[in-house]
């Protein structure tokens, strides 16, 4: 993305290459995202004929003087670009047009060709950037809205201190705020609060005047380095948290490991091993890490876990072989049943059960007669089925002995019969 830097080296390339020319002709896009409040043929003809006389900078905006105002202004966006035919101008990796791509870009917003023949455009692949047509661009938001120019206009340490004391907000999103601060942006914010050791959400004011010194300084040193080399990335010192930043995972700078959070609303690259909360930030920080940790799994800590269970194996295991024993012995019981439970009969207790019920038969008659005296003599097909089940013994027999029964029943009938009236009469 541009920042101060890459926004400079096109300033100064347009400064070298493009100054005291004058303008021959002009190509606008039709897009009024990216081209702001003026139309492409009012644009041109504002153009066409004037003259080139300087090329200003704040923040990461940049704006033509013309010999008449008025003047184009360009605000850079994420992906915006100024591209010269012929002169290498610092590339960067969301706006890189290669020298192979159509001319001009299928992504140029402006194209101008100069009294001389050279041509420049200024190219937005991602159309966030802002193409104005401004009498006094300096004068007006956005950039009368800026806040001094981290490379032309450095605050004080004292100044800087003093500032930074009275805002209470993370230090990541207070470098960010182009009212604060102008130029600063996302890169350029996680190198210098990597090279200060501050960590990203820690609170501007809480930060001691120490580490105020230390992050003014290395915020001088890397725009001041990164202006030098045309924001030519390949010649960064290969320490600096840049090369290492862009990755989708995780990675390491210096042998520690980077790691990425949000802050200023912003993915933001870090070291944790050494850009740490301080203060009543890092306490608070530490409680709400216990609380969202989330309960181990088993998995996690299979050899833990195994530990443990061992420790509770040795706490039921018996300290002796008695005790063994008789944990055994008790264990056997509990698995008996409880009462008195008869085992289920077998095959061969079969006769044995039928002499059983046969005397259980003859002892209980006196019951049987009463069921049959109440069931009017329903039961004699079951009497049949026990003598079936006796020794075979002839039907004679059999026959004789139902005539006794049925005389013996007949018998206590009529008995009954006759003892009931008695009753009534009490």
């Amino acid at each position: 993305m541009p920042e101060l830097p890459e926004v400079e080296a096109a300033r100064r390339a347009i400064e070298e290459h493009c100054l005291g020319k004058r303008i021959k002709k002009a190509i606008i896009a039709n897009d009024p995202k990216v081209i702001d409040g003026v139309s492409p043929s009012d644009f041109e003809s504002a153009l066409v004929g004037k003259t080139l006389i300087s090329a200003l900078r704040k923040g990461k905006n940049l704006w033509f003087l013309l010999d008449s105002p008025p003047f184009p202004s360009f605000q850079f966006g994420m992906a915006g670009a100024i591209y010269i035919k012929g002169v290498a101008v610092t590339k960067y990796k969301r706006s890189t047009v290669n020298d192979t791509d159509e001319w001009p870009s299928k992504y140029s917003k402006l194209f101008i060709e100069l009294d001389d023949g050279l041509e420049l455009s200024f190219t937005d692949k991602r159309r966030f950037a802002k193409v104005r047509l401004l009498k006094d661009p300096a004068s007006v938001p956005p950039i009368s809205e800026l806040g001094p120019d981290a490379l032309l206009e450095p605050m004080a340490v004292d100044e800087f201190y003093e500032s930074l004391h009275k805002k209470k907000i993370a230090i990541k999103a207070l470098l960010l705020d182009q009212s604060f601060i102008s130029g600063i942006g996302n890169w350029i914010a996680d190198e210098v609060l990597y090279q200060a050791s501050i960590h990203p959400l820690q609170t501007a004011s809480s930060l001691s005047k120490g580490s105020c010194a230390t992050l003014h300084k290395c915020i001088k040193e890397v725009i001041q380095y990164a202006v030098q080399v045309d924001a030519e990335c390949s010649c960064f010192p290969l320490e600096w948290l840049f090369h290492f930043r862009w990755g989708k995972k995780p990675g390491t700078v210096n042998g520690k490991k980077i790691d990425f959070i949000a802050a200023g609303g912003r993915t933001t690259a870090y070291v944790p091993e050494l850009q740490k909360l301080s203060g009543g930030q890092a306490v608070k920080a530490a409680v709400k890490s216990k609380r969202q940790t989330p309960k181990r799994k088993k998995s996690d800590h299979d050899d833990d876990d195994d530990d443990d269970d061992e420790v509770k194996d040795d706490a039921n295991k018996p300290g002796s072989e008695e005790e063994e024993a008789a944990r055994k012995a008790k264990s056997t019981r509990e698995l008996k049943p409880r009462g008195h439970v008869k085992k289920p009969p077998t095959k061969q207790i079969s006769k044995a059960s039928d002499d059983n019920d046969d005397e259980e038969n003859d002892k209980g008659a006196a019951a049987d007669d009463d069921d049959e005296i109440e069931n009017g003599g329903a039961d004699d097909d079951n009497d049949n089925d026990d003598e079936k089940d006796r020794k075979k013994k002839p039907s004679r027999v059999s026959n004789d002995k139902q005539a006794k029964a049925k005389k013996e029943s007949n018998k206590k009938v009529t008995n009954q019969n006759s003892r009931r009236p008695k009753k009534k009469m009490k």
